[in-house]
């Protein structure tokens, strides 16, 4: 058996390490003051070394180390992942280029052109990652107004739009949200292959649409029992509709040598906990969210309080922005708890730690080796590759 295993952009700019997680100094996300290396400033001028720079190491040294592709978030601190895409795509030979995006801000047709475009260009490497926004300031940054449920079902229109439309036979089609008179692909765009697609969304809404759309279902890392939960209510469905979706989970990651120097990383950025910054960013109507508050004990002592399960740990989110859930421990450790989502029915992973450089190098040389190897002997036998 092999797993997917991608590795995080991080489109925003990036810090060195949890110990400084509101302090961007690579990238130009906080502008070009001092400390940053990416651009720096060296006698008073910018150096040349631009951020689009620093993200095609980040993509060759992930590619390097064994990932098969790299998650573009889209946020509105982040770049355009279409456009990053297309430049990182000449810095890379194999790497897959996971884009995220909302579908309610591009028309299907043209979505379906540019998608044809970069597979043709790259030889199909493009992976949609679709996500259909999760309500309030952030989702009126875009100006969509359109409801919850409503986002979803916008999604899945666009989806069959755009499926429509891919292998070139004229589509009329005169939706709720879209309207076409035979629009088609070029002849040399027509029969690319299609791009995967992994789908993310927790609300019986994202469910459902997960269940037409999505070749992976993506989620968040939650306490596992949670996750298979999740995880069986999105078969059950899509079961209904003759598909079986694989499944997806996305996770950062503290390894080291061993748990006691994996956790004092976390104690040092901890000093940096912001539970007011982690409200703010969770403001919304994504289920998502509020599952994983839900998690968050209102009363903490210490960062060991979050340790929901051996080497799970809930706090990510109060000392940066992003998922709160991820896995901290030694190499071994990390690496069987990854094993332990295989069994439950992981077949793909996204990764990511700070900073996502150096991190790629130190997950795909530690942690991507000992997967497989650390399951008891009754379980199937061992992952033969970390790529398909």
């Amino acid at each position: 058996m092999s797993i997917d295993i991608y590795w995080r952009i991080g489109m925003e700019g990036d810090h060195a390490s949890l110990r400084t997680p509101r302090r961007y100094n690579r990238g130009n996300a906080g502008g070009y003051g001092p400390g940053n290396i990416a651009p720096a400033i060296r006698g008073g001028e910018l150096d040349g070394y631009s951020y689009i720079d620093h993200a095609a190491a980040v993509a060759k040294a992930s590619e390097s180390a064994g990932f098969l592709g790299g998650l573009l978030p889209s946020f509105p601190v982040t770049e355009d992942p279409w456009a990053i895409a297309s430049a990182l795509a000449r810095e890379t030979t194999t790497y897959r280029f996971m884009v995220a995006f909302q579908p309610g801000f591009l028309h299907p047709v043209q979505a379906a052109r540019m998608s044809a475009s970069l597979q043709r260009a790259t030889g199909g490497r493009l992976v949609y990652n679709i996500i259909s926004g999760g309500g309030g300031p952030a989702q009126l940054w875009w100006g969509d107004k359109v409801a919850h449920d409503d986002r979803y079902a916008r999604t899945s229109e666009f989806l069959d739009v755009l499926r429509g439309v891919w292998d070139g036979a004229p589509l009329d089609h005169d939706g709720r949200f879209f309207r076409t008179e035979g629009a088609a692909l070029p002849p040399g765009l027509a029969g690319q292959p299609f791009p995967e697609v992994y789908f993310s969304g927790s609300s019986g809404a994202a469910v459902n649409a997960a269940g037409r759309h999505a070749d992976y279902y993506l989620s968040w890392l939650e306490p596992y029992a949670d996750l298979r939960a999740k995880f069986d209510g999105v078969r059950a469905h899509a079961e209904k509709l003759g598909r079986t979706p694989k499944f997806a989970v996305r996770i950062d990651i503290v390894a080291r040598h061993t748990e006691e120097a994996a956790w004092a990383e976390i104690e040092k950025g901890w000093a940096f906990v912001d539970r007011d910054a982690a409200n703010r960013a969770a403001q919304g109507d994504s289920v998502g969210a509020a599952r994983i508050a839900g998690w968050v004990p209102e009363t903490i002592t210490g960062y060991r309080d979050l340790e929901v399960q051996p080497n799970v740990w809930c706090g990510f989110s109060l000392i940066r922005g992003g998922p709160a859930f991820g896995l901290v421990g030694s190499y071994e450790q990390v690496a069987e708890r990854l094993d332990e989502l295989v069994d439950l029915g992981v077949d793909a992973f996204i990764l990511a730690g700070n900073p996502h450089l150096e991190e790629a190098y130190r997950v795909g040389e530690e942690v991507l080796p000992l997967l497989g190897r650390t399951t008891p002997a009754h379980r199937s036998a061992a992952l033969a590759t970390h790529t398909v």
